[in-house]
């Protein structure tokens, strides 16, 4: 295998989590945690946003090419994405663990559900940028439901 080849599955498999034997897409959620978390410990809001951008950016390339190498349009191991729709998901929820928690399962759950817009991305955006849209379009739902919830519980 080509080392580019190897670069785009190491970083759309977000480090092979997303060849979980079931629930990849769990999978690279539950992948992507601590990444934020220490972003958002050492860095804060700020630097949790440059990641996103940035995984957005290396998302929309690694999940391309490598679904084009393996011949599939959409293969579920593809967990890049996740990364980038679950730390957005995350934006507001600081160092809070009940946050986390909160912005886990309501990403997970506009991801699987995929209301519109999602469901619209999912199905006419195609390529890596259709495969990267859909998870930010539910990590920014999750985002928004979780301000609410800070909102309301103070």
């Amino acid at each position: 295998m080509k080392v580019k080849t190897r670069i785009a599955e190491i970083l759309a498999t977000w480090f092979y989590s997303g060849r979980a034997p079931f629930a990849p897409g769990t999978f690279g959620s539950l992948a992507s945690l601590p990444f934020a978390y220490a972003l958002q410990y050492y860095g804060g809001i700020s630097a949790l946003c440059v990641f996103i951008l940035v995984i957005f950016v290396i998302g929309v390339w690694a999940s391309d090419y490598y679904a084009k190498a393996v011949n599939i349009q959409d293969p579920g191991f593809i967990v890049i994405d996740e990364t980038a729709g679950q730390s957005i998901a995350l934006i507001f929820a600081g160092t809070n663990l009940w946050l986390y928690g909160l912005g886990f399962l309501l990403f997970r759950l506009f991801d699987i559900t995929k209301p519109w817009p999602v469901s619209w991305a999912d199905s006419k955006i195609k390529g890596g940028l259709g495969i990267m849209l859909d998870d930010v379009l539910a990590g920014i739902m999750a985002a928004v439901v979780s301000f609410g919830v800070i909102q309301i519980l103070g």
